[in-house]
């Protein structure tokens, strides 16, 4: 039988990192390819507290259907905790979902059109390419510094008024492991407001993972509150619940809502009662204290090993939080997946760059992880990964 399906799914690409975990089920095999938070920092006796208290207090209310907008009391949580970075953010402009990867699901419901252009970082998010490519856009990218954007590339794309969204990481960027810095965020501000045809979405699942350097105000804050946050529970608790966010001006909200009604009605009313909970009898801070003093020190693992191993020509990201590390060997030495190839002989994994770009390029980058590995598991996974590059650039 011959099943007709859309265009739009069959162009959509499977999810490339999905498809490199399946490589990596061997127990024996070093994985630093998913970006998986450490489990051993789950708090999963204080869960376990939070959803006997829900299911003791909330009962019923905490198993029946609920609102698409989410839980009151998480709600206020999230709009309360903006406060500390001197953002204003009201309940009612926080919708919550499935997961931040929801968010640009509904989002691309709601702006993008075929053909529509669309600004990504240089490298981008994977997921948001996925996302996004099921409604046909146009990408246009615009290169990651050092420090944040290309801005001279930025403005030369905003001026033209075509692009309906800009869609960025600035926090801990994944792929990149890069951080905007305070002045790129008040230029980029800038030019967000003069242009204000276009949507900014500030995706930030990492911004609370910092572990070295200053925390930065979200660019939220120099848009005046016409962009578009994204948050997410998966790195600060648990992914299992997947229990995401977004922030918008209240007409986004507004059809976001509706477009979430037609795709699953609400979110979890249960693992929103439970979070709720958690967040009420314990110290999220304090927990996030010991994820990034965690994350610090295998970040810290990570750079020394490269360091001391990688071969002559081959640069790295030293990020300052998040869960990832950005590496580029010297081009025209063949591609990544080469080495992946070379590296799955030697029992260890990364993710290639490629499917980090949109225009086939990339093919001298790979991107590494770090939260979901011991100090020693990562000093003799990466000095087996250097090896490898220096038979690859041979």
């Amino acid at each position: 039988m011959s099943f007709r399906f859309t265009k739009r799914i069959q162009n959509t690409p499977k999810s490339f990192i999905r498809e490199i975990l399946k490589v990596t089920q061997d127990p024996s095999i070093t994985s630093f390819a998913g970006g998986l938070p450490n489990p051993n920092l789950f708090p999963i006796e204080a869960l376990q507290d939070a959803a006997r208290e829900t299911l003791a207090t909330a009962g019923a209310r905490a198993l029946q259907y609920s609102t698409t907008e989410g839980y009151v009391e998480l709600r206020a949580w999230i709009a309360s905790r903006y406060s500390r970075h001197g953002v204003t953010v009201d309940p009612d402009q926080v919708l919550i979902t499935t997961g931040s990867q929801q968010c640009l699901d509904l989002l691309g419901k709601l702006f993008i059109e075929k053909d529509d252009e669309v600004i990504l970082e240089r490298p981008s998010y994977l997921g948001t390419i996925q996302a996004f490519t099921m409604f046909e856009p146009r990408f246009v990218t615009v290169d990651l510094e050092e420090d944040g954007p290309n801005l001279d590339q930025v403005e030369s794309l905003l001026a033209t008024g075509r692009p309906k969204l800009f869609y960025a990481v600035p926090n801990f960027q994944n792929p990149s492991g890069l951080t905007y810095s305070r002045a790129k965020r008040e230029e980029l501000g800038k030019l967000l407001h003069k242009y204000p045809e276009t949507v900014f979405i500030e995706d930030d699942p990492y911004g609370e993972l910092r572990f070295t350097g200053e925390h930065h105000k979200p660019l939220f804050a120099y848009t005046g509150g016409r962009s578009i946050m994204l948050g997410s529970f998966s790195k600060i608790t648990v992914p299992g619940f997947r229990l995401g966010w977004m922030v918008a001006p209240p007409e986004i909200i507004r059809l976001a809502v509706k477009a979430k009604q037609a795709a699953d009605l609400h979110s979890s009313t249960f693992n929103q009662f439970v979070i709720a909970e958690y967040l009420k009898k314990h110290s999220i801070d304090d927990h996030i204290a010991k994820i990034t003093a965690c994350y610090g020190s295998q970040a810290s693992a990570m750079v020394r090993t490269l360091e001391r191993e990688a071969p002559e020509g081959v640069i790295f990201t030293r990020p300052e939080g998040g869960m990832f590390s950005w590496v580029t060997l010297p081009e025209g030495k063949g591609s990544c997946m080469d080495l992946f190839n070379l590296a799955i002989e030697q029992k260890v994994a990364f993710v290639p760059g490629m499917p980090f770009y949109t225009d086939g390029t990339g093919q001298n980058t790979l991107r590494l992880n770090f939260s979901n590995a011991s100090e020693q598991v990562i000093d003799d996974g990466i000095t087996r990964l250097c090896r490898c590059m220096k038979d690859f650039l041979k």
